[in-house]
């Protein structure tokens, strides 16, 4: 039986070609692991490094600060660009630059090409991190499955950052610093086929020109903010130009940026999305949980290096049980949103990482192996679970169009927040241990200065005084570290139960997005009565399977009322979607003592 279809056209499959939605999921996180890998591999390396191409300390500060600092300024612009010409497009020109730069960056023998190096890699990150994030939006349209996936890729994301100082240590061991870059060809070199075969291309439906002049402002703005945290994190006074000058020159930038988009017709961010308070709330948990806890893992590493005297091989498999929790929470990060809800999941984590934190300030100046465990464990999954589902939430509250767009947001957010915390938290550590060596007996007070600076700085002056003076600056600039390393803790622990609070306004229950072609589709049969309705099985052949909305299993569709005309006229009001339960257990978080409907 034919029938009129009235709805609007349905835009091309995300998943063309009959891809796997799942193999193209294996691909993306590939792609992510090499992203996150090289975020954090080279950390390991510096000293090695340092030896044998002797850059100044700004250049050393510009080969370590490079590759975040451009990625950061760059997601957005790259993010909106996949939306307009394809993210598939942009993430395969990211893999070639990503090898390129590679191998340029293993190869360099001067401070100024490892750092142009470093550059490209930034690029290549910024083009490659929010592709595989939207392209995973458009090929899981259905939240349950999608849900499963974030999961995943989150996890991927910690696999690489804790897996980045291992394989480095390793590699550094056995080989020479420019290893842990030429790692990353034969990756590449493996992807970047497999991606050109088995990705989908998907858009978004934004019509008009792309906004050149909005997209460069965005990347001057981020890039003004991180650069100015970067150098308060660094110790410069806040109120000096060289930090004071980016700060406020990227804020403005991106004050007008933001005024920019909502006057266009086609802005390249709809700022209708920072309305909706479960993504907003998304985008702020995630720059909280990034803030607390990025600088503490830098000091942390210090410690287990610097005081505990290990290896920075051994160092790296210490952080292992927070690389296996974060991978546990991933992988039951779906079942338990659909259980709990987005609210529970997100509060809860912040919780249990506050006492994950609280439980380290029981470190001390010598080696505690199962505390560490422990608490790195409850770390690891606390965490894991908190971005998880601030990640799921923020992806889920932007329509496909906008995925690059949502994608480039949470990206940026956690760059941000990984550089106020290494700023903030860097901060609190250096007011704390600097007052500790002002009065060392014997030690000159040029001396103590100096060791102030860092525990690092401290040993080597201690070894350059020798002798009792020498042993006392050395005593004392551990118990100043450790101490100092306790009240970071307390800092920290208090910004994620700020986090906690700020979870309650995000939704209770996890909701499924309903196609809206389908619930019109929907209607339409249900108002033609049960003997029309039939047409509706007539978009599937004999044996086809339905979508994960036609089968009736899990998701019921429910109504919302149209907006006003006023409304409709004035463009305020969102393209409605139409929303259902992810499951009928998932009415109500469990424990809450009412009964499933």
């Amino acid at each position: 039986m034919s029938r009129t279809n009235t709805a609007p056209a349905r835009p091309p499959a995300a998943t063309g070609d009959g891809a796997n939605r799942w193999v193209v999921l294996v691909v993306l996180c590939v792609s992510l692991l090499v992203v996150a890998l090289d975020a954090t591999i080279l950390h390991v390396a510096i000293p090695s490094l340092t030896e044998d191409l002797r850059p100044s300390s700004t250049a050393l500060l510009w080969i370590v600060d490079a590759y975040p600092l451009i990625c950061a300024s760059l997601l957005i612009l790259f993010g909106t660009l996949g939306d307009r010409v394809g993210r598939r497009r942009i993430l395969l020109l990211g893999y070639a630059l990503f090898g390129i730069a590679s191998a340029v960056a293993a190869l360099a023998t001067e401070p100024s090409v490892l750092i142009g190096a470093r550059v490209l890699l930034g690029v290549g990150g910024a083009m490659i991190m929010p592709a595989t994030l939207s392209i995973l939006r458009a090929v899981f349209p259905d939240r349950r499955e999608r849900a499963t996936a974030i999961g995943v890729w989150t996890a991927v994301a910690a696999i690489g950052a804790a897996t980045g100082p291992v394989l480095g240590g390793f590699l550094v061991e056995h080989y020479w610093w420019g290893s842990v870059f030429l790692i990353n060809i034969p990756l590449m070199a493996l992807i970047l086929p497999l991606g050109r075969r088995l990705l989908p291309e998907s858009r978004g439906t934004a019509g008009g020109p792309w906004d050149v002049l909005g997209a460069l402002m965005a990347a001057a703005g981020v890039l003004g903010c991180v650069l100015g945290v970067k150098r308060a994190g660094a110790g410069d006074p806040i109120l000096a130009f060289p930090t004071a000058g980016p700060l406020l020159l990227g804020a403005a930038l991106l004050v007008l940026f933001v005024r920019r988009q909502k006057r266009r017709t086609h802005p390249l961010i709809d700022m209708r999305l920072f309305s909706r308070a479960a993504f907003t709330t998304s985008v702020g948990c995630i720059v909280l949980a990034m803030l607390a806890l990025v600088g503490l893992q830098l000091i942390a590493v210090q410690y287990l290096q610097l005081v505990l005297g290990l290896s920075p091989l051994e160092t790296g498999l210490r952080l292992l049980p927070l690389t296996f929790a974060a991978m546990a929470a991933g992988a039951t990060g779906s079942y338990t949103l659909r259980r709990i809800g987005p609210r529970r999941m997100v509060g809860w984590g912040f919780v249990l990482t506050a006492a994950a934190v609280l439980l380290l300030t029981f470190m001390g100046q010598h080696d505690r192996p199962l505390l560490l465990t422990v608490g790195f464990v409850l770390l690891g999954f606390g965490l894991q679970t908190t971005l998880f589902s601030a990640y799921e939430s923020m992806l889920s509250e932007a329509p496909q169009r906008s995925a690059g767009a949502a994608a480039s947001i949470g990206e940026t957010s956690y760059q941000l927040g990984a550089g106020m915390g290494t700023a903030l938290l860097g901060s609190v550590m250096n007011a704390a241990y600097a007052p500790g060596l002002a009065a060392v007996p014997g030690v000159p007070e040029e001396a103590s200065r100096a060791a102030a600076n860092s525990l690092g700085e401290a040993y080597q002056v201690a070894g350059q005084l020798g002798g009792a003076a020498g042993g006392a600056l050395h005593q004392a600039a551990r118990h100043a570290f450790v101490g100092g390393l306790h009240i970071t803790l307390f800092v920290s622990a208090g910004l994620l139960l700020l986090g906690a609070v700020m979870a309650r306004r995000l939704p209770r229950v996890m909701e499924c997005p309903v196609d809206v072609e389908e619930a019109v589709e929907a209607m339409s049969a249900e108002d033609l009565g049960p003997d029309d309705s039939r047409g509706s099985d007539e978009r599937h052949g004999p044996g086809e399977p339905r979508g994960p909305h036609e089968s009736g299993e899990g998701c019921e569709p429910v109504r919302r009322p149209r907006p006003t005309e006023a409304a409709e006229r004035s463009g305020l009001a969102e393209p409605s979607e139409p929303r259902v339960p992810a499951t009928r257990e998932a009415i109500e978080p469990a424990g809450s003592g009412r009964p499933a409907h």
